[in-house]
Protein backbone atom coordinates (compact mmCIF):
# COMPACT_ATOMS: atom_id res chain seq x y z
CA UNK A 1 0.00 0.00 0.00
CA UNK A 2 1.64 3.29 -0.94
CA UNK A 3 0.57 6.91 0.46
CA UNK A 4 0.61 9.67 -2.29
CA UNK A 5 0.87 12.98 -0.99
CA UNK A 6 1.58 15.83 -3.18
CA UNK A 7 4.32 17.12 -5.42
CA UNK A 8 5.61 20.64 -4.08
CA UNK A 9 8.92 22.47 -4.37
CA UNK A 10 10.70 19.71 -6.59
CA UNK A 11 9.58 17.01 -3.98
CA UNK A 12 7.29 14.30 -3.01
CA UNK A 13 5.49 15.62 0.46
CA UNK A 14 3.05 13.92 2.40
CA UNK A 15 -0.63 15.45 2.55
CA UNK A 16 -1.05 17.30 5.95
CA UNK A 17 -4.98 18.21 5.75
CA UNK A 18 -5.76 14.70 7.98
CA UNK A 19 -7.97 13.85 4.65
CA UNK A 20 -7.14 10.88 2.37
CA UNK A 21 -9.35 8.66 0.12
CA UNK A 22 -8.38 5.00 -1.08
CA UNK A 23 -6.32 4.36 -4.82
CA UNK A 24 -8.25 1.20 -6.27
CA UNK A 25 -7.22 -0.99 -8.93
CA UNK A 26 -10.46 -1.31 -11.24
CA UNK A 27 -8.88 -4.98 -13.14
CA UNK A 28 -9.64 -6.65 -8.91
CA UNK A 29 -11.48 -3.86 -6.84
CA UNK A 30 -8.44 -3.95 -4.10
CA UNK A 31 -7.26 -0.96 -2.42
CA UNK A 32 -4.04 -0.13 -4.29
CA UNK A 33 -3.12 2.84 -1.65
CA UNK A 34 -4.12 5.70 -0.53
CA UNK A 35 -4.05 9.48 -2.22
CA UNK A 36 -4.17 12.59 0.27
CA UNK A 37 -6.55 15.17 0.01
CA UNK A 38 -5.09 18.79 -0.02
CA UNK A 39 -6.11 21.57 2.01
CA UNK A 40 -6.73 25.02 0.75
CA UNK A 41 -3.59 25.85 2.83
CA UNK A 42 -1.28 22.95 1.08
CA UNK A 43 -2.65 24.67 -1.99
CA UNK A 44 -1.76 27.83 -1.48
CA UNK A 45 1.86 26.05 -0.42
CA UNK A 46 2.69 24.99 -3.72
CA UNK A 47 1.01 28.27 -5.41
CA UNK A 48 3.34 30.40 -3.49
CA UNK A 49 6.21 28.07 -4.50
CA UNK A 50 5.32 28.03 -8.13
CA UNK A 51 5.11 31.85 -7.52
CA UNK A 52 8.71 32.25 -6.62
CA UNK A 53 9.72 30.37 -8.90
CA UNK A 54 8.42 31.63 -12.13
CA UNK A 55 10.17 34.57 -12.55
CA UNK A 56 13.78 33.29 -12.94
CA UNK A 57 12.23 30.44 -15.09
CA UNK A 58 10.47 32.87 -17.62
CA UNK A 59 14.04 34.97 -17.84
CA UNK A 60 15.48 32.20 -18.99
CA UNK A 61 15.71 31.51 -22.79
CA UNK A 62 13.36 29.83 -24.48
CA UNK A 63 15.76 27.24 -26.14
CA UNK A 64 16.92 26.34 -22.93
CA UNK A 65 13.34 25.73 -21.71
CA UNK A 66 12.87 23.51 -24.16
CA UNK A 67 15.94 21.21 -23.81
CA UNK A 68 14.07 20.20 -20.49
CA UNK A 69 11.15 19.03 -22.73
CA UNK A 70 13.39 17.00 -24.85
CA UNK A 71 15.01 15.63 -21.87
CA UNK A 72 11.88 14.58 -20.49
CA UNK A 73 11.05 12.91 -23.57
CA UNK A 74 14.16 10.76 -23.17
CA UNK A 75 13.46 9.56 -19.74
CA UNK A 76 9.60 8.91 -20.52
CA UNK A 77 10.48 6.55 -23.13
CA UNK A 78 13.14 4.54 -20.78
CA UNK A 79 10.60 3.91 -18.54
CA UNK A 80 7.42 3.47 -20.87
CA UNK A 81 6.54 0.20 -19.94
CA UNK A 82 6.48 1.21 -15.98
CA UNK A 83 4.61 4.24 -16.96
CA UNK A 84 2.01 2.17 -18.74
CA UNK A 85 1.43 -0.77 -16.67
CA UNK A 86 0.76 1.70 -13.59
CA UNK A 87 -2.12 4.07 -15.48
CA UNK A 88 -3.57 0.68 -16.68
CA UNK A 89 -3.54 -0.64 -12.97
CA UNK A 90 -4.85 2.70 -11.37
CA UNK A 91 -7.21 3.40 -14.59
CA UNK A 92 -8.62 0.32 -15.75
CA UNK A 93 -7.75 0.63 -19.69
CA UNK A 94 -5.41 -1.74 -21.00
CA UNK A 95 -1.94 -1.41 -20.85
CA UNK A 96 -2.12 -0.99 -25.28
CA UNK A 97 -4.56 2.18 -24.67
CA UNK A 98 -2.39 3.30 -22.19
CA UNK A 99 0.52 3.66 -24.10
CA UNK A 100 -1.52 5.59 -26.33
CA UNK A 101 -3.06 7.78 -23.65
CA UNK A 102 0.87 8.53 -23.06
CA UNK A 103 1.65 8.71 -26.56
CA UNK A 104 -0.38 11.17 -27.37
CA UNK A 105 0.44 13.49 -24.31
CA UNK A 106 3.98 13.55 -25.62
CA UNK A 107 2.90 14.36 -28.83
CA UNK A 108 2.13 17.62 -27.73
CA UNK A 109 5.03 17.55 -25.89
CA UNK A 110 7.09 17.14 -29.18
CA UNK A 111 5.18 20.08 -30.85
CA UNK A 112 5.88 22.27 -27.89
CA UNK A 113 9.55 22.08 -28.65
CA UNK A 114 8.49 24.66 -31.24
CA UNK A 115 7.98 27.26 -28.54
CA UNK A 116 11.13 29.39 -29.36
CA UNK A 117 9.23 30.30 -32.61
CA UNK A 118 5.98 30.38 -30.85
CA UNK A 119 6.72 33.05 -28.79
CA UNK A 120 8.41 34.86 -31.23
CA UNK A 121 6.66 38.33 -31.69
CA UNK A 122 6.24 40.80 -34.27
CA UNK A 123 7.73 43.97 -36.00
CA UNK A 124 7.09 47.31 -37.98
CA UNK A 125 10.27 49.06 -38.99
CA UNK A 126 9.24 52.68 -40.17
CA UNK A 127 5.46 52.27 -38.85
CA UNK A 128 5.51 55.88 -38.68
CA UNK A 129 8.01 59.03 -38.96
CA UNK A 130 11.08 57.35 -36.76
CA UNK A 131 8.74 55.13 -35.18
CA UNK A 132 9.12 51.16 -35.12
CA UNK A 133 6.47 49.30 -33.43
CA UNK A 134 6.89 45.30 -32.16
CA UNK A 135 4.58 43.21 -29.87
CA UNK A 136 6.49 40.38 -27.82
CA UNK A 137 4.86 37.41 -25.89
CA UNK A 138 5.25 37.14 -22.43
CA UNK A 139 3.98 34.20 -19.65
CA UNK A 140 1.18 34.89 -17.60
CA UNK A 141 2.69 33.71 -14.77
CA UNK A 142 1.22 30.91 -12.11
CA UNK A 143 -1.48 28.93 -14.28
CA UNK A 144 -3.50 25.74 -13.47
CA UNK A 145 -4.91 23.00 -14.52
CA UNK A 146 -7.33 20.53 -13.45
CA UNK A 147 -7.47 16.92 -15.37
CA UNK A 148 -10.11 14.49 -15.63
CA UNK A 149 -9.27 10.43 -14.47
CA UNK A 150 -9.92 8.88 -18.11
CA UNK A 151 -6.68 10.14 -19.51
CA UNK A 152 -4.25 11.00 -16.45
CA UNK A 153 -1.26 11.10 -18.72
CA UNK A 154 -2.63 13.02 -21.59
CA UNK A 155 -4.55 15.40 -20.54
CA UNK A 156 -1.95 16.56 -17.86
CA UNK A 157 0.77 16.80 -20.51
CA UNK A 158 -1.39 18.60 -23.06
CA UNK A 159 -1.30 21.61 -20.50
CA UNK A 160 1.94 21.25 -18.75
CA UNK A 161 3.81 21.02 -22.26
CA UNK A 162 3.05 24.25 -23.28
CA UNK A 163 2.80 26.13 -20.11
CA UNK A 164 6.08 25.52 -18.80
CA UNK A 165 7.33 26.46 -22.17
CA UNK A 166 6.04 29.92 -22.17
CA UNK A 167 7.69 30.66 -19.29
CA UNK A 168 4.63 29.71 -16.69
CA UNK A 169 4.82 28.14 -13.81
CA UNK A 170 2.24 25.37 -13.35
CA UNK A 171 0.28 24.17 -10.60
CA UNK A 172 -1.93 20.50 -11.06
CA UNK A 173 -4.69 19.06 -9.69
CA UNK A 174 -4.74 16.07 -11.20
CA UNK A 175 -7.80 13.06 -10.94
CA UNK A 176 -7.88 11.75 -7.19
CA UNK A 177 -8.86 8.27 -8.85
CA UNK A 178 -5.30 7.77 -10.42
CA UNK A 179 -2.95 10.28 -9.31
CA UNK A 180 0.14 7.84 -9.84
CA UNK A 181 1.19 8.67 -13.52
CA UNK A 182 0.72 12.51 -12.67
CA UNK A 183 3.10 12.13 -9.83
CA UNK A 184 5.74 10.29 -11.91
CA UNK A 185 5.36 12.97 -14.25
CA UNK A 186 6.52 15.69 -12.20
CA UNK A 187 9.55 13.63 -11.18
CA UNK A 188 10.57 13.00 -14.38
CA UNK A 189 10.23 16.71 -15.04
CA UNK A 190 12.68 17.57 -12.06
CA UNK A 191 14.87 14.91 -13.21
CA UNK A 192 15.20 16.22 -16.89
CA UNK A 193 15.91 19.81 -15.35
CA UNK A 194 13.01 21.72 -14.19
CA UNK A 195 13.87 24.12 -11.84
CA UNK A 196 12.03 22.83 -8.15
CA UNK A 197 8.59 25.12 -7.93
CA UNK A 198 7.87 25.31 -12.18
CA UNK A 199 5.55 22.00 -11.92
CA UNK A 200 3.66 21.50 -8.56
CA UNK A 201 1.02 18.66 -7.80
CA UNK A 202 -1.47 18.93 -5.24
CA UNK A 203 -4.34 16.15 -4.93
CA UNK A 204 -7.57 16.57 -3.64
CA UNK A 205 -11.25 17.24 -4.26
CA UNK A 206 -13.75 20.10 -4.70
CA UNK A 207 -11.54 21.94 -1.85
CA UNK A 208 -8.16 22.15 -3.63
CA UNK A 209 -10.09 23.03 -6.55
CA UNK A 210 -11.50 26.00 -4.94
CA UNK A 211 -8.90 27.17 -3.74
CA UNK A 212 -7.10 27.13 -6.78
CA UNK A 213 -10.24 29.14 -8.47
CA UNK A 214 -10.25 31.42 -5.82
CA UNK A 215 -6.26 32.11 -5.21
CA UNK A 216 -5.40 35.91 -6.33
CA UNK A 217 -1.77 34.68 -7.94
CA UNK A 218 -3.24 31.64 -10.23
CA UNK A 219 -3.72 33.75 -13.70
CA UNK A 220 -5.41 31.01 -15.76
CA UNK A 221 -6.79 27.52 -15.08
CA UNK A 222 -7.50 24.93 -17.95
CA UNK A 223 -10.12 21.39 -17.05
CA UNK A 224 -11.06 18.75 -18.80
CA UNK A 225 -14.20 17.18 -17.27
CA UNK A 226 -17.92 16.63 -17.25
CA UNK A 227 -20.33 19.78 -18.55
CA UNK A 228 -21.72 20.45 -15.39
CA UNK A 229 -18.37 20.89 -13.30
CA UNK A 230 -17.08 22.54 -16.60
CA UNK A 231 -19.67 25.14 -16.38
CA UNK A 232 -18.97 25.48 -12.37
CA UNK A 233 -14.82 26.04 -12.71
CA UNK A 234 -15.38 28.68 -16.32
CA UNK A 235 -18.00 30.26 -14.32
CA UNK A 236 -16.04 30.70 -10.61
CA UNK A 237 -12.59 31.43 -12.68
CA UNK A 238 -13.51 34.27 -14.79
CA UNK A 239 -16.13 35.78 -11.65
CA UNK A 240 -12.33 35.93 -10.15
CA UNK A 241 -10.90 37.37 -13.27
CA UNK A 242 -8.66 34.19 -14.58
CA UNK A 243 -8.65 32.85 -18.28
CA UNK A 244 -10.65 29.77 -18.39
CA UNK A 245 -10.19 27.00 -21.24
CA UNK A 246 -13.33 24.17 -19.93
CA UNK A 247 -13.85 21.14 -21.64
CA UNK A 248 -17.02 19.73 -20.91
CA UNK A 249 -19.24 16.29 -21.83
CA UNK A 250 -19.94 14.90 -25.56
CA UNK A 251 -22.11 13.08 -27.75
CA UNK A 252 -20.17 11.79 -30.62
CA UNK A 253 -22.24 10.98 -33.54
CA UNK A 254 -21.04 8.50 -36.28
CA UNK A 255 -22.99 9.00 -39.54
CA UNK A 256 -23.61 6.31 -42.06
CA UNK A 257 -24.53 7.04 -45.53
CA UNK A 258 -25.96 4.37 -47.76
CA UNK A 259 -22.41 3.89 -49.96
CA UNK A 260 -20.19 4.12 -46.84
CA UNK A 261 -18.13 0.64 -46.79
CA UNK A 262 -20.34 -1.38 -43.98
CA UNK A 263 -17.09 -3.29 -42.81
CA UNK A 264 -14.94 -0.65 -42.42
CA UNK A 265 -17.98 1.44 -40.81
CA UNK A 266 -18.04 -1.11 -38.11
CA UNK A 267 -14.58 -1.69 -37.16
CA UNK A 268 -14.41 2.11 -36.97
CA UNK A 269 -17.89 1.73 -34.53
CA UNK A 270 -16.30 -1.21 -32.64
CA UNK A 271 -12.88 0.86 -32.03
CA UNK A 272 -14.40 4.15 -31.37
CA UNK A 273 -17.19 2.86 -29.76
CA UNK A 274 -16.28 0.26 -26.91
CA UNK A 275 -12.46 1.36 -26.92
CA UNK A 276 -11.78 2.14 -23.15
CA UNK A 277 -14.82 1.01 -21.71
CA UNK A 278 -16.79 3.80 -23.51
CA UNK A 279 -14.55 5.96 -20.82
CA UNK A 280 -13.31 8.91 -23.49
CA UNK A 281 -14.81 12.61 -24.52
CA UNK A 282 -14.30 10.87 -28.15
CA UNK A 283 -15.96 7.90 -27.72
CA UNK A 284 -18.73 7.63 -30.25
CA UNK A 285 -21.75 6.62 -28.22
CA UNK A 286 -24.41 6.94 -31.35
CA UNK A 287 -24.24 5.38 -34.68
CA UNK A 288 -26.70 7.01 -37.67
CA UNK A 289 -26.99 4.88 -40.22
CA UNK A 290 -29.59 6.65 -43.79
CA UNK A 291 -32.46 4.83 -44.74
CA UNK A 292 -33.85 2.09 -43.11
CA UNK A 293 -31.78 -0.50 -45.27
CA UNK A 294 -28.52 0.91 -44.40
CA UNK A 295 -29.57 0.51 -40.74
CA UNK A 296 -30.78 -3.44 -40.92
CA UNK A 297 -27.55 -3.89 -42.47
CA UNK A 298 -25.45 -1.93 -39.66
CA UNK A 299 -27.47 -3.83 -37.30
CA UNK A 300 -26.99 -7.16 -38.44
CA UNK A 301 -23.22 -6.82 -38.43
CA UNK A 302 -22.70 -5.12 -35.29
CA UNK A 303 -24.80 -7.45 -33.13
CA UNK A 304 -21.99 -10.53 -33.67
CA UNK A 305 -19.04 -7.92 -33.38
CA UNK A 306 -20.69 -6.45 -29.92
CA UNK A 307 -20.98 -10.19 -28.82
CA UNK A 308 -17.79 -10.80 -29.81
CA UNK A 309 -16.22 -8.38 -27.58
CA UNK A 310 -13.78 -9.65 -25.32
CA UNK A 311 -12.98 -7.51 -21.81
CA UNK A 312 -10.19 -8.87 -19.63
CA UNK A 313 -7.94 -7.36 -17.30
CA UNK A 314 -6.27 -4.52 -17.41
CA UNK A 315 -3.00 -6.64 -17.93
CA UNK A 316 -4.58 -8.88 -20.48
CA UNK A 317 -3.01 -7.04 -24.02
CA UNK A 318 -5.05 -9.14 -25.85
CA UNK A 319 -8.34 -7.99 -24.15
CA UNK A 320 -10.40 -5.61 -25.97
CA UNK A 321 -10.93 -3.43 -23.34
CA UNK A 322 -11.26 -3.49 -19.20
CA UNK A 323 -13.18 -2.65 -16.50
CA UNK A 324 -14.50 0.28 -15.84
CA UNK A 325 -12.92 3.00 -13.14
CA UNK A 326 -15.08 2.50 -9.97
CA UNK A 327 -17.84 0.68 -8.65
CA UNK A 328 -19.92 3.59 -8.70
CA UNK A 329 -19.19 4.09 -12.73
CA UNK A 330 -20.26 0.80 -13.53
CA UNK A 331 -23.65 1.39 -11.27
CA UNK A 332 -24.49 4.54 -13.30
CA UNK A 333 -23.88 3.23 -16.82
CA UNK A 334 -26.01 0.05 -15.58
CA UNK A 335 -28.89 2.61 -14.54
CA UNK A 336 -28.71 3.77 -18.19
CA UNK A 337 -28.72 0.76 -19.88
CA UNK A 338 -31.97 -0.21 -17.46
CA UNK A 339 -32.74 3.67 -18.47
CA UNK A 340 -33.16 2.53 -22.10
CA UNK A 341 -34.85 -0.43 -21.93
CA UNK A 342 -37.61 1.49 -19.91
CA UNK A 343 -37.47 4.58 -22.76
CA UNK A 344 -38.53 1.78 -25.70
CA UNK A 345 -34.94 1.49 -26.79
CA UNK A 346 -34.59 -1.98 -28.48
CA UNK A 347 -31.59 -3.88 -26.13
CA UNK A 348 -30.17 -6.21 -29.29
CA UNK A 349 -27.05 -6.74 -26.85
CA UNK A 350 -27.11 -6.75 -23.40
CA UNK A 351 -23.80 -6.86 -20.84
CA UNK A 352 -25.20 -5.93 -18.15
CA UNK A 353 -24.53 -9.69 -16.78
CA UNK A 354 -21.11 -9.89 -17.61
CA UNK A 355 -18.93 -11.54 -15.22
CA UNK A 356 -14.82 -11.93 -15.02
CA UNK A 357 -13.94 -15.35 -13.57
CA UNK A 358 -11.05 -14.29 -11.32
CA UNK A 359 -11.83 -10.76 -11.13
CA UNK A 360 -15.19 -11.07 -9.92
CA UNK A 361 -14.48 -8.07 -7.78
CA UNK A 362 -13.55 -5.83 -10.54
CA UNK A 363 -15.74 -3.15 -12.11
CA UNK A 364 -16.43 -5.13 -15.77
CA UNK A 365 -19.37 -4.73 -17.96
CA UNK A 366 -19.97 -6.17 -21.60
CA UNK A 367 -20.54 -3.69 -24.55
CA UNK A 368 -23.89 -3.09 -25.03
CA UNK A 369 -25.77 -2.31 -28.51
CA UNK A 370 -29.31 -0.06 -28.41
CA UNK A 371 -31.58 -0.09 -31.76
CA UNK A 372 -34.44 2.29 -32.40
CA UNK A 373 -33.33 4.46 -30.16
CA UNK A 374 -34.57 8.08 -30.73
CA UNK A 375 -34.19 11.46 -29.56
CA UNK A 376 -36.30 12.32 -27.03
CA UNK A 377 -34.59 9.62 -25.18
CA UNK A 378 -32.19 10.13 -22.22
CA UNK A 379 -29.47 7.98 -23.06
CA UNK A 380 -29.28 9.66 -26.74
CA UNK A 381 -29.61 13.38 -25.04
CA UNK A 382 -27.13 12.35 -21.71
CA UNK A 383 -23.52 11.45 -21.55
CA UNK A 384 -23.72 7.63 -20.63
CA UNK A 385 -19.24 7.52 -20.37
CA UNK A 386 -19.50 3.79 -20.78
CA UNK A 387 -19.60 0.63 -23.43
CA UNK A 388 -22.84 1.33 -24.73
CA UNK A 389 -23.45 2.37 -28.26
CA UNK A 390 -27.32 3.46 -29.75
CA UNK A 391 -28.33 3.39 -33.10
CA UNK A 392 -30.46 6.11 -34.67
CA UNK A 393 -32.34 5.46 -37.48
CA UNK A 394 -32.76 8.39 -39.90
CA UNK A 395 -34.61 8.38 -43.12
CA UNK A 396 -32.34 11.17 -45.07
CA UNK A 397 -29.34 12.78 -44.82
CA UNK A 398 -30.94 16.04 -43.67
CA UNK A 399 -32.24 14.18 -40.94
CA UNK A 400 -28.94 13.06 -40.32
CA UNK A 401 -27.19 16.01 -40.05
CA UNK A 402 -30.07 17.88 -38.12
CA UNK A 403 -29.15 15.33 -35.17
CA UNK A 404 -25.58 16.33 -34.24
CA UNK A 405 -26.75 20.13 -35.00
CA UNK A 406 -29.24 19.81 -32.55
CA UNK A 407 -27.83 17.95 -29.95
CA UNK A 408 -26.82 19.94 -26.79
CA UNK A 409 -22.80 18.82 -27.33
CA UNK A 410 -20.69 19.43 -30.12
CA UNK A 411 -17.42 17.90 -29.01
CA UNK A 412 -16.82 15.58 -31.91
CA UNK A 413 -18.66 13.74 -35.29
CA UNK A 414 -17.77 11.76 -38.42
CA UNK A 415 -19.64 10.51 -41.54
CA UNK A 416 -18.45 7.44 -43.21
CA UNK A 417 -19.31 7.58 -47.36
CA UNK A 418 -17.18 7.12 -50.55
CA UNK A 419 -19.10 10.32 -51.97
CA UNK A 420 -16.72 13.40 -51.48
CA UNK A 421 -19.46 15.94 -52.09
CA UNK A 422 -21.63 14.20 -48.99
CA UNK A 423 -18.43 14.49 -46.85
CA UNK A 424 -17.71 18.53 -48.25
CA UNK A 425 -21.12 19.59 -47.48
CA UNK A 426 -21.20 17.66 -44.02
CA UNK A 427 -17.92 19.53 -43.05
CA UNK A 428 -19.22 22.37 -43.40
CA UNK A 429 -22.38 22.02 -41.87
CA UNK A 430 -22.31 20.49 -39.00
CA UNK A 431 -22.50 22.61 -36.10
CA UNK A 432 -19.42 20.70 -33.90
CA UNK A 433 -15.96 21.37 -33.38
CA UNK A 434 -14.35 18.36 -34.38
CA UNK A 435 -14.82 16.58 -37.95
CA UNK A 436 -13.56 13.07 -38.99
CA UNK A 437 -14.35 11.97 -42.60
CA UNK A 438 -14.12 8.03 -42.88
CA UNK A 439 -12.27 8.77 -39.61
CA UNK A 440 -14.07 7.90 -36.37
CA UNK A 441 -12.34 9.50 -33.65
CA UNK A 442 -11.15 13.02 -35.03
CA UNK A 443 -8.58 14.10 -32.25
CA UNK A 444 -6.88 16.34 -34.39
CA UNK A 445 -3.04 16.08 -34.16
CA UNK A 446 -0.55 17.79 -31.73
CA UNK A 447 0.09 21.07 -33.94
CA UNK A 448 -3.46 21.55 -34.56
CA UNK A 449 -6.35 22.68 -31.86
CA UNK A 450 -8.15 20.34 -30.19
CA UNK A 451 -12.11 21.58 -28.98
CA UNK A 452 -15.42 20.77 -28.87
CA UNK A 453 -18.27 23.66 -29.31
CA UNK A 454 -21.45 24.34 -27.62
CA UNK A 455 -21.67 22.19 -24.14
CA UNK A 456 -18.49 20.54 -24.91
CA UNK A 457 -16.24 24.11 -24.49
CA UNK A 458 -16.15 26.79 -22.28
CA UNK A 459 -14.17 29.42 -23.09
CA UNK A 460 -12.85 31.24 -26.03
CA UNK A 461 -9.04 29.15 -27.30
CA UNK A 462 -8.56 25.26 -27.21
CA UNK A 463 -5.82 22.99 -26.62
CA UNK A 464 -2.38 22.27 -28.01
CA UNK A 465 -1.69 23.60 -31.20
CA UNK A 466 -0.82 27.24 -31.80
CA UNK A 467 -4.07 28.07 -29.39
CA UNK A 468 -2.09 26.33 -26.14
CA UNK A 469 0.58 29.41 -26.41
CA UNK A 470 -1.97 32.16 -27.02
CA UNK A 471 -4.02 30.94 -23.70
CA UNK A 472 -0.56 30.53 -21.74
CA UNK A 473 0.82 34.09 -22.62
CA UNK A 474 -0.11 37.45 -22.88
CA UNK A 475 0.80 40.25 -25.23
CA UNK A 476 2.85 43.39 -24.84
CA UNK A 477 3.16 45.75 -27.96
CA UNK A 478 5.67 48.44 -27.66
CA UNK A 479 5.40 51.76 -29.81
CA UNK A 480 9.10 53.05 -30.05
CA UNK A 481 10.81 56.54 -30.98
CA UNK A 482 14.14 57.65 -29.83
CA UNK A 483 15.47 60.93 -29.65
CA UNK A 484 16.24 62.04 -33.39
CA UNK A 485 12.82 61.63 -34.49
CA UNK A 486 11.34 63.57 -32.07
CA UNK A 487 10.23 67.23 -32.84
CA UNK A 488 10.32 69.56 -30.61
CA UNK A 489 7.42 70.70 -28.44
CA UNK A 490 4.24 68.89 -26.59
CA UNK A 491 1.72 67.37 -28.40
CA UNK A 492 -1.62 67.28 -27.29
CA UNK A 493 -3.36 65.70 -30.53
CA UNK A 494 -3.83 62.15 -29.76
CA UNK A 495 -0.89 60.05 -31.92
CA UNK A 496 -1.15 58.77 -35.53
CA UNK A 497 1.14 57.35 -37.85
CA UNK A 498 0.60 60.61 -40.48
Amino acid sequence: MEDIGHFIGGKRVAGTSGRAQDVLQPMDGSVRGKVALASAQEVRQAVENAKNAQPKWAATNPQRRVRVLMKFLELVHKEYDELAELLAREHGKTIPDAKGDIQRGLEVVEVCIGAPHMMKGEYTEGAGPGIDVYSMRQPLGVVAGITPFNFPAMIPLWKIAPAIASGNAFVLKPSERDPGVPMRIAELFIEAGLPEGILNVVNGDKEAVDALLDDPDIQAVGFVGSTPIAQYIYGRATANGKRAQCFGGAKNHLIVMPDADMDQTVDALIGAGYGSAGERCMAVSVAVPVGQETADRLVEKLIPRVESLKVGPSTDASADFGPLVTKEALERVKNYVDLGVEEGAKLRVDGRGFKMQGYENGYYMGGCLFDEVTPDMRIYKEEIFGPVLSVVRADTYDEALALPNDHEYGNGVAIFTRDGDAARDFAARVDVGMVGVNVPIPVPIAYYTFGGWKASHFGDLNQHGADAFRFYTKTKTVTSRWPSGIKDGAEFAIPTMR
